[in-house]
């Protein structure tokens, strides 16, 4: 029986010819007939990809057999479906691109990256140290999340500090603006849905004068794979997949509040119109008007 899985996966390391591994991560993942997205710059590779999970399992062997992935942090989950063709149903395309940064917080030149990985980043918290951070230093602790916010909509850590992005890119402006400098004298744990966000982002607030930042390794993944819906997170997990967003458990909480009539709901959906690039939270009974009322809010 062929089992559709997902990838989520992220390595930084100092790459001399980025062109060149894309050539050969497309080829790669092309031959084994998986679909999603690989990001690739001079800072290592950034990806997510669906599959049958024989291919996905082989492509990682592959890509692990390159000395500067070797250490590539691999999150598996649960795919929708293959179709005919044994490729996911959950990505519409193959897509694998050389950028300038392989999270785009528009600050390439800030980022330096050696053999370890990001260099001045946050102190790395696994679940269980940060459940321990937590118990002794209690509500000093504060959860910062590096996600965007439509994200954080629909799950986020309790009591988190959820900043106004759109996109990652409004990060450096908002830390650059001095609006969080309150916080620079408690202990921050950024997180993300798989760490790779707040590898670059807690090294951008440890430069900017935050004297004790965090990372959860791993992020919401590995959170929730430790503690599923039994510890500090709530709500469902927002994926850049057809999938929509996951629940760790059947016991996930409902927390989204959806904008056009004010139910629980863990959806959020996308503008139709392909010039649009707004989301929303919205239940499946609101969701259709979404796009119609952001359309006659921009023209009047």
């Amino acid at each position: 029986m062929l089992l559709p899985k997902i990838i989520l996966f992220y390595a930084f390391t100092p790459l001399a010819d980025p062109d060149a591994i894309r050539l050969w991560q497309r080829d790669l993942a092309e031959s084994l007939g998986l679909r999603g997205r690989v990001l690739i710059s001079e800072h290592g590779v950034n990806g997510t990809l669906g599959g049958e999970m024989g291919a996905l399992k082989r492509y990682v062997r592959k890509t692990k057999e390159y000395a500067g992935f070797r250490s590539l942090d691999v999150k598996w989950s649960e795919g929708t479906g293959l179709d005919e063709h044994g490729r996911s149903v959950d990505f519409p395309r193959l897509s694998v691109k050389v950028r300038d940064e392989i999270v785009s917080f528009g600050a390439p030149g800030e980022v330096r990256v050696d053999a370890s990985g990001v260099v001045g980043g946050g102190a790395r918290l696994s679940p269980d140290a940060l459940h321990e951070l937590v118990s002794e230093r209690g509500d000093e602790v504060v959860f910062f999340d590096g996600r965007n916010a439509i994200e954080a909509a629909i799950g986020r850590f309790r009591g988190a500090i959820v900043p106004p992005t759109e996109t990652t890119r409004d990060f450096v402006g908002l830390l650059d603006s001095g609006a969080y400098d309150h916080l620079k004298g408690r202990p921050v744990v950024t997180y993300c849905t798989g760490g790779i966000r707040c590898e670059v982002l807690s090294s951008l607030m440890a430069s900017r004068g935050f004297g004790e930042v965090y990372q959860l390794e791993g992020g919401i993944v590995r959170y929730g794979e430790r503690f599923g819906d039994s510890g500090l997170w709530e709500g469902s997990l927002y994926v850049f997949d057809g999938r929509g967003s996951v629940d760790f458990t059947d016991r996930a909480a409902v927390i989204g509040t959806c904008d056009g009539c004010g139910r629980e709901t863990n959806r959020t959906v996308n503008c139709t119109d392909a010039s649009c690039r707004v989301q929303f939270v919205r239940c499946e009974a609101c969701a259709p008007a979404a796009c119609r009322e952001h359309a006659a809010s921009v023209t009047t």
